[in-house]
């Protein structure tokens, strides 16, 4: 609860329990038995100062208190009834306690002790009415304190659903501004890897405009080696380092087929494992001979990639044997 609303609460509330104690304090004839007018009001000081006062840290009154004001809410009105001559008992410092435990029900409902507050206040009724009757406890002010007890649960209600729904309202905004500050990063990286492939594609392209498709082997080579490099960076950008760009272009200039697909596998993991798994990466392709390989980066549980060398260098085939089945756990734990 906002600290100057609870304030502003807590400072009303005391207002009025002092104002019920008042009441009863300023009684006008002599009670029969003193000493029970006395106890029903330093009792209702003590326990409605704990409900309002007691556990500040949080809003939930601790089960105790709870128990302890049920029990006072008896004993408030059975003793102030019995403090009391007859004739006097409808007067308006006599009828203190209903507004004062009616009071005491809409602390407990505030500090969320729902079933208790209520009880309070159906033991209000009774007690009221057994000694005053049920019409005559209305008209001297049973109406108003079941109305401030439904009014109490109906804003509490309101209350805690505005929280949740701006708890909720901050969570989306912060899952907004998360997803668009991912979506900036990925537009960056997009650029780097664009420019970057255009660094490597650029000269090779001018080269082949310029001699209108003449080039010589050393240059077809290149052009090859750039075409690769330029799928490399845009379907597997994230399994890219030096060592991996190097070894994939090694084993392109001896021959071999290399193909890259990123299919999300290194989402997830940290950062300093990824550069791990491309330093493996790097290592394993370095230690290749294949004439094809594959390498894939799915989503899974346990492998983050899998290289798969075949001894055919064309597309794959069923006769093709399997010469390299590497696979890169997520966590190094899993290795």
């Amino acid at each position: 609860m906002n600290r100057t609303v609870r304030s502003t609460a807590t400072s009303l509330a005391v207002g009025f329990a002092l104002y019920f104690a008042a009441r009863g304090v300023a009684w006008t004839a002599d009670p029969s038995a003193p000493v029970f007018m006395v106890l029903a009001i330093a009792l209702y000081l003590v326990v409605v100062n704990l409900a309002i006062l007691g556990s500040p840290d949080t809003v939930k009154l601790p089960l105790w208190s709870a128990v302890l004001a049920t029990v006072v809410s008896v004993i408030i009105p059975v003793a102030v009834t019995f403090s009391l001559t007859e004739p006097v008992r409808t007067a308006p410092f006599a009828t203190w306690y209903i507004g004062g435990v009616g009071l005491l029900s809409v602390i407990l409902v505030v500090r969320r002790r729902f079933l208790t507050g209520w009880l309070i206040l159906l033991l209000l009724v009774a007690t009221s009415s057994a000694f005053l009757g049920f019409f005559t406890s209305l008209r001297l002010g049973l109406v108003g304190s079941i109305m401030w007890v439904v009014v109490a649960n109906l804003l509490v209600w309101f209350w805690d659903r505005a929280v949740r729904d701006t708890e909720r309202l901050a969570e989306i905004q912060q899952a907004v501004s998360a997803w668009h500050a991912t979506q900036l990063v990925r537009q960056r990286e997009r650029r780097v890897r664009t420019q970057f492939a255009l660094a490597v594609a650029g000269p090779v392209l001018s080269r082949t405009v310029a001699t209108r498709g003449s080039l010589t082997e050393e240059e077809r080579l290149d052009a090859r080696l750039a075409e690769g490099r330029l799928r490399d960076e845009l379907r597997g950008a994230d399994l890219l380092n030096d060592a991996v760009r190097d070894a994939i272009e090694a084993a392109r200039r001896r021959g071999a087929v290399v193909t890259v697909f990123d299919e999300g596998g290194l989402d997830g993991v940290d950062e300093s494992r990824r550069v791990e798994i491309r330093d493996e990466l790097a290592g394993v392709l370095a230690e290749a001979h294949a004439g094809r390989l594959i390498i894939r980066s799915a989503k899974d549980d346990r492998t983050a990639v899998t290289v798969v060398g075949r001894v055919g260098s064309g597309s794959s085939r069923d006769d093709d044997s399997v010469d390299v089945w590497h696979e890169i756990p997520r966590s190094a734990a899993h290795g």
